[in-house]
């Protein structure tokens, strides 16, 4: 295997099983994996209608359809008529989507920053680095 394959498949597994951790330390209780995924994906967007959100989570629209009804009824996505189109609607974050987000957001650097700590300054360095390198891959 080529030296760019095999960091590649090292990279990939150790992104996963920290992704595989990271989701368990949400609150339990609380969202689904999906649908914290689509509000996660919504609230980066800024705004999105139902089709764009199906697309961006790689669903199709009536899974979608059921998962922003689950975040409409708990009051964290909210639903405004389309500017152009009123056929469609445009759907946001609410203030408490918002907030059940940076609730999320906070247990994950909890657990992740307790885990970075015990390394000495130089392997923080290092992961600082990385995870500048890893954001550039993911923005290509």
């Amino acid at each position: 295997m080529a030296s760019s394959e095999w960091t590649a498949a090292l990279l990939r597994d150790a992104i996963a099983r920290l992704n595989r951790r990271l989701r368990q330390t949400r609150p339990l209780g609380e969202l689904t994996q999906s649908q914290l995924s689509a509000l996660t994906s919504l609230d980066l967007a800024g705004a999105l209608t139902p089709r764009e959100l199906a697309d961006a989570e790689r669903v199709q629209p009536p899974t979608m359809t059921r998962i922003v009804s689950k975040l409409e009824e708990r009051g964290l996505v909210q639903r405004i008529p389309h500017p152009t189109d009123g056929r469609q609607v445009i759907l946001s974050t609410t203030e408490s989507g918002r907030s059940v987000l940076a609730v999320n957001r906070r247990a994950r650097d909890a657990w992740l920053g307790s885990q970075i700590a015990v390394f000495g300054a130089e392997e923080r360095e290092t992961l600082r680095r990385a995870a500048e390198i890893v954001d550039r891959i993911s923005r290509a």
